[in-house]
């Protein structure tokens, strides 16, 4: 009787305190998580021309032979088809082919802005317009009428290409890196991170303070190195060695705000936490195209065969899933908290809600 009295006695103080702990536990408020809620749709093939404002926001897009702007209400603001090739961003679009020169390029707005006399493959990134010379060897920056503003020369083989407000820089097949002054052309500094058998840069940035370096160097050990810049000096600050080797160019970007070093090596992404001295990698099997960053997510963009995929990553460095979708070509964007997804002759946007 003593024995079924405690088991009574036991059973009873469980369930009061299972009902104490639903209780406080049901008063916590579930964690918050990401949304994903489409807004629009932009059918390319039957495109609707709309008059835009001056003060509208103009996306630029590429989709295998088109080209054009759109805008956060979906609107089509300017669309272009091309033979061979073409660059776009933000503020120009121009379209060439194999053997280029006196390339006309234009204004979002469909206007021409100026011409590049000089033979070599046009290269816009925001309100920068670059030349890569004939022979992949050399560059040069032009002025927002097409004329040549400087020329940085080499003879050996440009491997990897960046550009932010104040800094170019380029790396080479030797091994060498090479930053040049946007304001003149002047050169910065020149060096070679070394410690591979065979050198090449595959990947490279630089911060938009200029002091920092990031790059994918080398065959026979393939490196991730971080450089500081002091002057034109350059040291080492942290490298490491990868199991499995790159053969192609890869993607190296620092954050928008210089904090961070996003790269995609073989199997896997990388983030590198300049402040906390901290590399946290995410496996991948996806070649990394794109990365685009919001306000506290980071989005990706991978592509094996014809397969794309979005991965979304938070800015704590939490991945919080992707979706993926077979296409021919493919771009992500985000603005004001926007992620806009181009598939073929498609364009949606969602809104990215945390509730």
């Amino acid at each position: 009787m003593k024995t079924k009295k405690s088991i009574t006695i036991f059973a009873a103080s469980a369930a009061v305190i299972f009902a104490l702990l639903y209780i406080i536990l049901g008063a916590i408020p579930l964690s918050k998580e990401y949304n994903y809620i489409p807004e629009w749709n932009l059918d390319l093939t039957t495109p609707v021309m709309e008059s835009i404002p001056d003060e509208a926001q103009m996306i630029p897009f590429k989709l295998g032979q088109t080209v054009g702007y759109f805008t956060e209400e979906g609107g089509i603001a300017l669309i272009k088809t091309f033979p061979q090739k073409a660059s776009i961003s933000e503020s120009y679009f121009t379209t060439y082919n194999s053997d280029a020169s006196q390339t006309d390029f234009f204004s979002c707005y469909g206007n021409k802005v100026g011409t590049i006399m000089d033979a070599g493959f046009p290269y816009l990134v925001n309100n920068r317009i670059y030349l890569m010379l004939p022979g992949g060897t050399s560059f040069s920056r032009c002025n927002q009428d097409g004329s040549i503003k400087w020329t940085n020369e080499s003879v050996i083989p440009i491997t990897a290409f960046s550009s932010n407000e104040s800094f170019t820089i380029a790396g080479y097949a030797d091994g060498d890196i090479r930053i040049v002054n946007n304001i003149d052309g002047s050169n910065v500094l020149t060096f070679n991170p070394g410690g591979s058998d065979y050198s090449v840069i595959l990947g490279v940035d630089i911060s938009p303070d200029g002091k920092y370096i990031a790059s994918i160097s080398g065959h026979n050990a393939q490196r991730f190195i971080i450089t500081e810049r002091a002057g034109d000096q350059s040291k080492i600050l942290y490298h490491e060695t990868l199991e499995h080797e790159l053969n192609h160019r890869t993607l190296v970007k620092f954050s928008n705000d210089g904090s961070k070093i996003f790269y995609n090596y073989s199997g896997g992404f990388g983030i590198y936490d300049l402040g906390l001295k901290k590399d946290i990698k995410i496996p991948l099997t996806d070649r990394i195209l794109n990365i685009e960053e919001s306000n506290n997510l980071l989005f990706l963009l991978g592509k094996t065969d014809k397969t794309y995929t979005v991965y979304i990553i938070e800015k704590t460095n939490a991945f919080l899933g992707k979706f993926d979708f077979e296409a021919d070509s493919a771009f992500i964007k985000t603005y004001n908290e926007f992620l806009y997804v181009g598939r073929d002759t498609n364009i949606s946007k969602m809104s990215i809600q945390k509730k």
